[in-house]
């Protein structure tokens, strides 16, 4: 029997009971005990308040919390619609392409070594990739518009947290050719220029989104919701034809390198329907490749380039003057001896003409015939004209950047200033305002609106002078395309051609220069005019500055060729030109 089997028998038998043991007396406070259990259901109240906080309060947020781990909202862009010409010649088109994107949180622990695969396939260095994955944003963009097998590479490296997304990249398949028509879109695919940016909510369409689960991989592994369906945009057909587009440009390369100029453009209407046919500038660019874009390229000068139209404007103040029936074209000027003083500033001519008839007026361009016979009307009427034209007014056919050009309240004008004016200094204008002014004399007297998106209705357009003032008008400008004109050089073999030449000294920091913008504004054929080509050449050095040999040679050349295009039937028998140098317009 053990010792202490025997120590338990002795205390049983001396009365004592086993709970009240000396062994098992307590020695602590009874104090403690409590505040034990005192901070043991405080605990467990404040865990249950956490709890009935975060579960029912704050539950909103902390599910936004835990979706951010798992779920993804992805974005479904839409197809931007076709830009095709009018014979339907794709012009612009979206291709499909990828987006590498990156959650930095998840490749934080990604291989270096597949993290420098990755610089490699994107094309930048790892410096650079680490400072976009170190951003504090969830979701970034790594590379835009990157090429299919690019993107399957990239994937190829499973690297957690890298994706690719689809988006599309704009191509253009006419290049430099129909760069300012049609423009160009940025990086997230939204028009930036031309057509591109004055039909964006047409073209642009809306993109829609899904939200979908992924695993830790990027995997997606269900599908939670359709959030938004895209709609893909509009093609839209321009008025503008490929073919007489290349014509213009490939004519007004040759000129602009032949004179050695700094710039030029040119544009051509319908004018049954006020449709443009072609609008180029040169220099250009392609918006296939912008890397090294300049601004030189980027303008769209027939828009946005205002210039003094010189001689252009002579035939609208002899419009003016004929069917106000202060002269008649055979009415007689004396413009010897080649000057004339208004004021204290004097006017000349760049040859001494003696008498001329309003008509030769318009084809030997007189300055003092045209100002003798502006000076003959109130220099309001002589303002509402050019305003009706257009001139001085923000044009409204929905093309960015479009200037209005500077034209001074008829209150202001001094008698030197209608003079000038009435031959095309003091005022500016662009080049497609001119072409469209043009309109009233190949149109009969009325204007109409241009556009470039495809009409084939024959529009009723706002008279501004009587149809026979315009005819006697038409007349005077054909005279000035033939011998003893400013621009024979404008002729062409088997049509009747009628325009005008505008030489002009170009202002620098409000002076002139000896520097010069020369245009010629035409149609044809005279008997019923169905095509208007405005040339403007900037500054040419080379084979003299007179409209009538630098951009005479151009509008034949476009004009020939776009009449063929157009297959308008010829409306004169002669078939040969004798060459003939003309007469240069006066400055």
């Amino acid at each position: 029997m053990s010792r202490q089997n025997h120590n338990q028998r002795t205390a049983a038998g001396r009365g004592v009971s086993f709970s009240s043991s000396p062994v098992l007396e307590v020695r602590l406070p009874v104090w403690r005990s409590r505040l034990v259990l005192f901070f043991l259901f405080g605990a467990f109240f404040a865990l249950m308040g956490r709890a009935l906080f975060l579960q029912g309060m704050n539950t909103e947020f902390l599910q936004k919390q835990g979706a951010t781990r798992y779920a993804r909202t992805i974005e479904l862009p839409a197809t931007r619609g076709k830009i095709t010409d009018r014979n339907g010649q794709v012009l612009a088109s979206s291709i499909p392409v990828k987006a590498v994107s990156a959650f930095p949180e998840d490749v934080v622990d990604a291989p270096k070594e597949k993290l420098v695969e990755l610089a490699r396939l994107l094309d930048m260095s790892e410096v650079e990739l680490r400072k976009k994955l170190d951003s504090d944003r969830q979701f970034v963009y790594l590379k835009r518009q990157v090429e299919q097998d690019i993107a399957d590479k990239v994937l190829a490296l499973n690297i957690p947290g890298v994706e690719t997304r689809k988006e599309y990249k704009r191509f253009y398949p006419e290049g430099e050719v129909m760069a300012h028509v049609v423009g160009f879109t940025n990086v997230e695919d939204k028009g930036q220029e031309g057509i591109e940016l004055a039909s964006e909510p047409n073209l642009a369409g809306k993109t829609g989104s899904r939200r979908v689960i992924k695993d830790r991989l990027g995997r997606i592994v269900e599908d939670i919701e359709s959030v938004r369906v895209p709609h893909d945009g509009k093609d839209l057909k321009l008025s503008v034809d490929s073919k007489i587009q290349y014509i213009a440009y490939t004519h007004l390369k040759e000129a602009i390198e032949k004179h050695k100029a700094k710039a030029g453009g040119a544009i051509v209407l319908d004018v049954h329907t006020g449709e443009v046919l072609a609008l180029v500038n040169l220099p250009t660019y392609n918006p296939n490749d912008r890397a090294n874009l300049t601004g030189a390229q980027l303008r769209n000068r027939v828009m946005t380039d205002t210039f003094e139209p010189g001689s252009t404007m002579k035939p609208f103040t002899v419009a003016l003057a004929l069917d106000t029936k202060r002269v008649t074209p055979d009415t007689v000027f004396q413009t010897a001896p080649g000057a004339m003083t208004i004021g204290s500033a004097t006017i000349h001519d760049a040859h001494k003409q003696g008498s001329l008839t309003v008509a030769q007026v318009i084809q030997k361009s007189s300055n003092i015939g045209t100002a003798k016979i502006a000076l003959q009307m109130p220099p309001q009427e002589m303002w509402e004209m050019f305003t009706s034209l257009g001139l001085g007014q923000q044009p409204k056919f929905g093309f960015p950047g479009a200037v209005a050009g500077r034209m001074k309240s008829y209150k202001t004008w001094r008698p030197i200033e209608q003079a000038t004016m009435s031959y095309g200094h003091g005022l500016s204008v662009s080049l497609i305002q001119i072409a469209r002014a043009y309109m009233v004399f190949a149109r009969n007297g009325d204007t109409i609106p241009l556009t470039f998106q495809q009409s084939n209705e024959i529009q009723l357009g706002t008279r501004i002078i009587s149809e026979k003032t315009a005819l006697q008008v038409r007349e005077m400008l054909e005279t000035v395309t033939l011998p003893g004109g400013t621009a024979p050089q404008a002729r062409i073999p088997g049509y009747r051609v009628g325009g005008k030449t505008g030489t002009a000294h170009k202002v620098e920091e409000g002076r002139y220069v000896n520097k010069y913008l020369v245009d010629f504004v035409g149609f044809a054929p005279v008997s019923n005019p169905r095509v208007i080509v405005a040339v403007m050449i900037d500054e040419p050095t080379v084979g003299g500055h007179f409209a009538g040999p630098v951009a005479g040679p151009v509008f034949a050349a476009i004009m020939q060729n776009v009449l063929r295009s157009l297959n308008v039937v010829p409306d004169s028998s002669v078939m040969n030109i004798i060459p003939d140098e003309g007469v240069p317009e006066s400055l």
